[in-house]
């Protein structure tokens, strides 16, 4: 019995501290939530990729984001895209609308830029990038384009960001829709559920007007 008890104290002991680690003391459950964990604690360095889009010239993905003023909303779609991209280009919509209906002096929405990134970029051109744009109404001052033309470094750059892609074999891709927030120095610093798209604006333009404040 002695042996038995001793035994089943210590099962429990290494279960819980094996559930410590994978949760992060018990501060996650899921992947997912790990994964908004590990950024918010140790934000990510956006790799310089080479981007282009409609209007915008060739460059690094760290060098558009790393102006040093803007906090940047970022997602990731493909034009071609009849499920996901489109809850994500109508959270956008309402994103712009919200900051376009911000004040002159509202220093957080003027500092507060979003941007789409096409994880299929042999498809999605600047040509239909443009045209995409054109149907969601994307103001081009505010909402950016963008794609990343070489495979290899987009699949640098979804690994880096930890972005979800997966082929289902028809010539569409599953993959994980979320609202990443960047800060002025091109560091990835918040993931956000898309369906979390007012706490995700909040929080951008909260870091925006802190950044505007130093």
């Amino acid at each position: 019995m002695l042996k038995t008890a001793l035994l089943s104290a210590s099962l429990a002991v290494a279960g819980y501290a094996c559930s410590a680690w994978l949760t992060h003391d018990f501060q996650v459950w899921t992947a997912e939530g790990a994964r908004r964990l590990e950024v918010a604690l140790q934000p990510i360095a956006a790799p310089s990729v080479q981007i282009d889009g409609p209007g915008l010239a060739a460059q690094p993905l760290s060098q558009l984001l790393s102006d040093g003023q803007s906090v940047t909303l970022v997602d990731f779609v493909y034009t071609r895209c009849q499920t996901v991209c489109l809850a994500l280009g109508s959270v956008y919509q309402q994103m712009q609308t919200t900051l376009q209906l911000a004040g002159p002096t509202d220093v957080s929405a003027r500092r507060v830029k979003l941007l789409s990134i096409s994880f299929d970029g042999q498809h999605d051109d600047p040509r239909i990038l443009q045209a995409y744009a054109a149907r969601l109404s994307a103001d081009p001052l505010l909402w950016r384009f963008v794609r990343v033309p070489d495979p290899k470094e987009t699949r640098r750059l979804l690994v880096d960001f930890q972005v979800i892609v997966v082929p289902d074999g028809r010539g569409d891709f599953e993959h994980n829709a979320a609202l990443l927030v960047v800060n002025q120095h091109g560091q990835l610093v918040r993931i956000f559920d898309y369906a979390e798209q007012q706490l995700a604006l909040d929080y951008a333009r909260d870091l925006a007007n802190a950044t505007s404040t130093r």
